[in-house]
């Protein structure tokens, strides 16, 4: 069976060169009359896709035409349908996170990776957390904090000192960025139906900003965070590289 193709790119031109190699040698249609999508791009760009197609029915596959690209698969224009037909498929459900700004606006977004706070002035964050309602910190003096899915603990999440987590644990890390105090504290693993609060403290001279998957509300007052199993990410990847193994072999490197 011959699979329908979208091909989208980001807008660095060796992605837009590979899509128009791969548009012409395997044909293109729009998303939503596609079996397969095809990204071309890095990490960034995955992450644009996924969340512009989670109402269609196609899953994603990309092929790396950026830097990292732990998300993506290699690149290679030759045999691509056979390759799509022999993919593994992960689901990823993100992070859904509601925030209220200092003015009173309520904002939602989602987030694949990671839903981080971060300072936006020159003094150190106050926050206050808690989980399913019980005060878990009463205060966190930090540069930011973050609560990262599977997915993305080996990015933000990993730079910050946070643990990687396998892809089918069911668990979120919660990580302090650069923690003033208590001093010592290094985050917590959370079940994936944890309900995440953070209040920010003195937020008019401690200004903090949040940001889901480079979505930012700035001047926040509260942000609220959990997964949401109703929306369902569906990742291809090629036998023997998804992101079970990429996780572990990340912490080998």
């Amino acid at each position: 069976m011959t699979l329908k193709i979208a091909f989208l790119a980001s807008d660095a031109p060796v992605a837009q060169t590979a899509r128009h190699a791969l548009a012409g040698r395997y044909g293109d249609v729009p998303p939503e009359k596609a079996d397969v999508i095809v990204a071309l791009g890095g990490d960034g760009f995955m992450l644009r896709t996924l969340h512009a197609t989670q109402d269609l029915r196609a899953p994603v596959y990309g092929m790396n035409r950026g830097t990292i690209g732990f998300l993506m698969n290699e690149y290679s224009e030759a045999d691509l349908m056979d390759r799509l037909k022999a993919t593994e498929e992960e689901i990823i459900n993100p992070l859904s996170m509601t925030a209220m700004d200092r003015q009173g606006e309520v904002h939602h977004a989602l987030a694949i990776n990671e839903v981080s706070l971060l300072r936006a002035g020159p003094q150190a964050a106050k926050l206050r957390i808690s989980v399913d309602g019980r005060l878990r910190l009463s205060e966190l003096v930090c540069d930011g904090a973050l609560l990262a899915t599977p997915a993305g603990s080996t990015a933000y999440n990993y730079s910050a000192h946070g643990p990687i987590l396998p892809i089918g644990s069911d668990v979120l890390a919660l990580t302090a960025i650069a923690a003033f105090r208590p001093r010592r504290w290094r985050g917590a693993l959370l079940p994936k139906t944890a309900h995440v609060r953070f209040d920010v403290l003195e937020a008019d001279k401690r200004p903090v900003m949040a940001d889901a998957d480079s979505i930012s509300i700035m001047d926040i007052d509260w942000v609220e965070i959990r997964s949401d199993p109703d929306i369902r990410h569906r990742i291809l990847f090629d036998p023997g590289h998804g992101l079970e193994e990429r996780l572990i072999a990340e912490q080998f490197t």
